[in-house]
């Protein structure tokens, strides 16, 4: 079991090393050249800036019973069709079940955003977020360890 954090924008990179470093997992943050990621336990691996690099190195690099972190619908849908767990920097534990509307909700606000409809901004993020990351986190983790 391995962990790839989708790492350009990911608010929760030292709560996933604490957790990792916990349950004695390896971290593969996996960002483009221009963020310079840092890391004293994850392994980093820095991809070019065209659209889509830091998606296509996780989707080819994750393998069933790893856990990728991520804010990106898109990436969450490949990874679960290959049988990898997926995570929400915000807590959601992304499934079978639930990308396919996430999806949509999606395309819907892009359109919205096309035709110049505001849509919804994100909140800002709260101790309370933090918080329900680490336990969904921790939550599939030990999901798939007991899997395994």
């Amino acid at each position: 079991m391995r962990i790839l954090v989708d790492a350009d924008a990911c608010p929760v990179k030292n709560i996933i090393e604490e957790v990792a470093k916990q349950y004695k997992i390896g971290v593969l943050m996996v960002s483009n050249h221009h963020h310079g990621i840092k890391s004293s336990y994850a392994q980093v691996l820095m991809v070019d800036s065209y659209s889509q690099s830091v998606d296509i190195a996780i989707v080819n690099k994750a393998v069933p019973g790893d856990i990728v972190v991520t804010q990106d619908y898109g990436l969450a849908a490949m990874v679960l069709e290959k049988g990898i767990g997926a995570i929400h920097p915000g807590g959601r534990i992304y499934t079978k079940e639930n990308i396919d509307n996430l999806l949509m909700q999606r395309y819907v606000n892009q359109k919205a955003r096309e035709s110049r409809i505001k849509t919804a901004r994100n909140k800002k993020r709260t101790p309370q977020d933090d918080l329900r990351f680490k336990q969904e986190f921790i939550r599939l983790i030990q999901g798939l360890v007991k899997m395994i």
